[in-house]
C-alpha cells in the first residue's frame, strides 16, 4: 500500500504520515522545505520518498504527478494549504492568489490526474483536507473560507459522480475545526475555541477514511455547528462569523 501526502512536513500532514506508516503504508511526502521533510522521514517506519515541490506553481504540481504516476498510489491526501487573516481589501493580493493556487488549483490538478488513474484500476482513495470553514461565510478570512468551500463542494460532487458510475474509487473530505498546528501563526490568528491535537485529528481522519466515511468532521462542537447552521440564514451566519473571526485577531 502506498500513500502520497502533500503538506507533509508539519501539522496534520506530518501526523497522517506517521500514522499511515504505523499501518504499513509506504509514503511519498511532499512539501516546500527539504529539511522539514527529512526530519519527518527519519520518524517513518516504512519506505518513504520525499519530494520538494512548490504547489503554488502549476508546472511543479504537474511534475509531481508525472514523477509519481507509476507508483500506483492507493491513497492520495491533498493536505497542503494555508490561510490569511484580514479584511479582503487589505490582505496582500499576491498572497491571496498564492493561496488559491495551493488550496484550490494544486488540489484540483492532482485530484483530476490521480482520479483518472484510479478509475482505470477501479481502486483507490482520495482524501481532501478542507475545513469547517467550508460550511460558513468567512468575513476577515474570506478567501481562505472560499477556497475550503470549493474543496468541500468539489468533493461532494465527485462522490456522487463515482456513485453513479458504480466506481470503487472513494473520495472523502476532512472538515476539522481549529487544530493545534502552525496554521494559526501563518494565518495570523488565535482561536477562542480549544484546538484539537493534530495527532488526534490525523488518526481520526485516516481511520474514518479507511472505513469509507465520505464527510469527516472531528469533534462534537464542529458536528453540532454543521448541524445547526442549516437552519440559520446566510446573512446571520456571516454576522456570527464576523464576530468570532474578530476575536481570532492575533495582532
Amino acid at each position: 500500500m502506498k500513500a502520497l501526502i502533500t503538506g507533509a512536513s508539519s501539522g496534520i500532514g506530518k501526523d497522517m504520515a506517521l500514522y499511515l506508516s504505523e499501518l504499513g503504508y509506504d509514503l511519498i511526502l511532499v512539501a516546500k522545505t527539504k529539511e522539514k521533510l527529512e526530519k519527518v522521514k527519519e520518524q517513518i517506519k516504512t519506505k518513504a520518498i520525499i519530494i520538494v515541490a512548490d504547489l503554488s506553481k502549476r508546472e511543479e504540481v504537474e511534475k509531481l504527478y508525472y514523477q509519481t504516476k507509476k507508483e500506483k498510489i492507493d491513497l492520495l491526501i491533498n493536505n497542503a494549504g494555508f490561510g490569511a487573516f484580514g479584511t479582503f481589501d487589505q490582505i496582500d493580493l499576491a498572497k491571496e492568489l498564492e493561496m488559491i493556487e495551493v488550496n484550490i488549483k494544486a488540489l484540483h490538478i492532482l485530484m483530476k490526474l490521480f482520479l483518472r488513474d484510479m478509475e482505470k484500476r477501479d481502486q483507490g482513495i482520495i482524501l481532501n483536507v478542507a475545513s469547517s470553514a467550508a460550511f460558513y461565510p468567512g468575513p476577515l478570512m474570506a478567501t481562505y473560507y472560499a477556497t475550503k468551500a470549493y474543496v468541500y463542494r468539489l468533493s461532494l460532487a465527485l462522490q456522487e459522480e463515482l456513485k453513479k458510475k458504480k466506481s470503487k474509487v472513494q473520495v472523502s473530505v476532512l472538515c476539522p475545526g481549529p487544530v493545534d498546528t502552525n496554521f494559526n501563526q501563518e494565518a495570523g490568528v488565535r482561536f477562542r475555541i480549544k484546538s484539537l491535537p493534530s495527532r488526534l485529528v490525523a488518526r481520526y481522519a485516516i481511520d474514518k477514511t479507511l472505513k469509507g466515511k465520505k464527510v469527516i468532521i472531528p469533534g462534537i462542537i464542529m458536528k453540532l455547528g454543521k448541524f445547526f447552521s442549516r437552519f440559520i440564514p446566510d446573512f446571520i451566519l456571516a454576522k456570527v462569523a464576523y464576530y468570532f473571526q474578530k476575536k481570532k485577531e492575533g495582532k
